[in-house]
């Protein structure tokens, strides 16, 4: 056994290993803790549209709305408002209708409120905002209850029947109507953006490395170029074959495709395509080191990408960041394609963009690299002439 543990101990790969999962320890904890602290302290960067069809009166609760609820509060057209939701500019439209005060103010009639949201968001938006459609509806019914507590009170004795019709008029006077845009069916599909994003690019880690070590091991045996092509054409071959199997699997088990599964899995096959070019253009320029680049690259994807926590309540480092990593752009398709929405060709060209800014990276630095020399093939006849001198 003591044998065993100093050879073991003896192998760099051994102490390696040890210092892999330390770094990845350490930039998850380190990435995570600050990326999330104090999320839901800025939960007021979310927005909500009010439309106002009731004149004065209606204008009346969407200023009391914007004073008393921690979020940004505007009001706009229904057709702009419902066109800020549909692109995730706004989180949720509550539409005051045009006969909301008749609705209020008559004995009997019950006053509706319409509140519309996009689910194809992440999960935590979609709890918020289901939280503020009940905070908001209670909040008017508590409104309308005193005011007809005192309109009560100002009569005289009333009969007892009366009385209870007046008092079961005055309860519950305001009703939300909720509508969903986009809705997801399920847990197990609003899970898929990160799923994906993390699949993909763990993949696309561990597939670069061995490539790399491949390529290392292979080395002056064929040309710097060679080596850059081959590596392009397994990515290409692997993001086609791994995008096809990953799409089926998740149409099988009952995946939405709003948009089909043709343009499902071309994406999917363009996201995997840009993180295998990203992943592999760390070890071009670093080597294997390369690696802990790839990990912090890793954590820092799955956090300002929107999968998990709105970017709108990321601090202001954190949302800038995003702008420059593939998953951020990934995550905006794959829901625009699975649960509905718009702008996904916007989402394509940066992915193009950044791959081609990762492939000419790593031309110019396969280029600056210097290759070594071919061993020579004639050292062994050399030698067998020099033992025949001898």
């Amino acid at each position: 056994m003591k044998n065993a543990l100093r050879m073991y101990l003896k192998k760099p790969q051994s102490k390696i290993a040890v210092i892999i999962a330390l770094m990845a320890q350490l930039i998850f904890c380190i990435v995570w803790m600050t990326a999330y602290d104090g999320v839901l302290d800025r939960v007021n960067h979310l927005k909500i549209a009010i439309v106002n069809e009731n004149g004065e009166f209606g204008s009346n609760i969407a200023k009391q709305l914007q004073s008393n609820l921690p979020f940004e509060v505007s009001t706009a057209s229904q057709e702009a408002a419902m066109d800020d939701l549909v692109q995730r500019k706004v989180h949720l439209v509550l539409t005051i209708p045009d006969k909301f005060q008749q609705s209020l103010t008559t004995p009997g009639m019950q006053a509706h409120l319409s509140y519309t949201i996009n689910e194809s968001n992440p999960q935590l938006t979609k709890n918020v905002m289901q939280t503020i459609i009940t905070k908001v509806t209670d909040e008017l019914n508590r409104n309308a209850s005193l005011q007809g507590t005192e309109a009560v009170l100002q009569q005289l004795k009333l009969p007892p029947q009366q009385a209870e019709q007046t008092a079961i008029s005055i309860l519950n006077k305001v009703d939300s109507n909720v509508k969903s845009l986009n809705p997801v069916n399920g847990m197990h599909n609003q899970m898929v953006p990160m799923m994906l994003v993390l699949a993909s690019y763990v993949g696309a880690m561990m597939m670069a490395m061995n490539i790399h070590q491949v390529a290392e091991s292979i080395g002056s045996a064929v040309s710097k170029w060679h080596h850059f092509a081959v590596r392009v054409l397994v990515i290409v071959v692997a993001a086609a074959l791994i995008s096809i199997v990953g799409s089926s699997l998740i149409a099988a088990l009952g995946g939405q495709m709003e948009s089909g599964f043709a343009s499902f899995w071309l994406f999917h096959f363009l996201t995997l395509f840009t993180f295998m070019l990203f992943a592999q253009m760390f070890l071009i320029v670093m080597g294997m080191a390369g690696m802990f680049l790839n990990m912090t690259v890793l954590s820092l994807q799955l956090v300002t990408s929107g999968t998990i926590v709105p970017r709108q309540m990321l601090s202001g480092f954190y949302q800038s960041l995003g702008h420059y990593l593939p998953a951020t752009y990934a995550v905006e398709g794959i829901m625009n394609l699975q649960f509905g929405g718009v702008h996904t060709g916007e989402d394509v060209e940066v992915l193009f963009v950044i791959i081609v800014s990762t492939v000419l990276l790593s031309l110019l630095v396969t280029a600056l690299k210097k290759q070594a020399k071919p061993a020579q093939t004639d050292s062994a006849p050399a030698a067998e002439l020099s033992a025949a001198n001898s």
